[in-house]
């Protein structure tokens, strides 16, 4: 099986939760943002699917996986599809939906990133609300970084199997969206993530066993793996770091 993964080009965003998940599992897959759009990829290629008056289940928005003729929207229901076939998720039901829900947890924490410079409206550039901006970011570095960090400490130091990873003795996709959460909010606030992960060893010892992992260590080295930037979900304004 070759996936196909859509999602938009010159950004890391929700497909990269989809790309380490792939990576880490060693699947074959296509990366349609790197391919030229002369060549079947990029925007165009995309498009097709989201606006397609054919396509029968649509996705809303990248990213979406291309599996056969079945289409897979969604970060968290793409990596509960990915999960079993890539051996990143327990196989027990129970165990599915443990990881899901952390899963969703992990979005939840996404968005509460992104909107720390985008408060008022998705559509408006970051200039446009820079001072609900500060305001929001404030809160996010006093209370919801503390909060959100808690927890998946929490849920590392219940995991009493030898490891650093959030169930059981194996890596799993949660494992690897919440590595990539933490080296996206060092990325946007150093300052404030800093300070929080002092008091969440667990937490920073799991970011730093994911990327040293032989697949996704390689995955970041390829030059695939593209940089955080102020165009993707994870902005670096220091005025928002307090």
């Amino acid at each position: 099986m070759v996936y196909e993964l859509y999602y938009w080009p010159g950004i890391q965003g929700r497909g990269e939760f989809v790309r380490l998940a792939l990576e880490e599992g060693g699947a074959k897959y296509i990366d349609i943002a790197l391919k030229p759009e002369n060549r079947g990829g990029g925007v165009p290629a995309m498009n097709k699917f989201l606006e397609g008056p054919r396509v029968p289940h649509p996705p809303f928005a990248p990213p979406f996986l291309k599996v056969g003729k079945q289409l897979i929207g969604q970060t968290s229901n793409i990596l509960l599809y990915l999960g079993g076939p890539l051996k990143l998720a327990p196989r027990d039901e129970a165990g599915k939906l443990w990881v899901h829900q952390l899963q969703l947890t992990v979005a939840d924490l996404v968005v509460e990133a992104h909107d720390t410079h985008h408060p008022i409206a998705a559509g408006l550039y970051y200039k446009d609300q820079k001072a609900a901006a500060k305001r929001r970011a404030e809160d996010f570095r006093e209370h919801r970084i503390p909060k959100f960090f808690n927890y998946f400490e929490k849920v590392l130091t219940r995991n009493r199997t030898a490891g650093p990873w959030l169930v059981g003795r194996r890596v799993t996709y949660a494992d690897l969206s919440l590595a990539q959460v933490v080296a996206g909010i060092r990325y946007a606030f150093p300052k404030a993530s800093t300070k929080a992960l002092r008091k969440h060893p667990r937490l920073m010892k799991l970011h730093d066993a994911v990327f040293e992992r032989p697949r996704i260590k390689r995955y970041a080295e390829s030059g695939r793996r593209l940089a955080f930037n102020n165009d993707d979900l994870f902005r670096n304004y220091p005025e928002l770091d307090g």
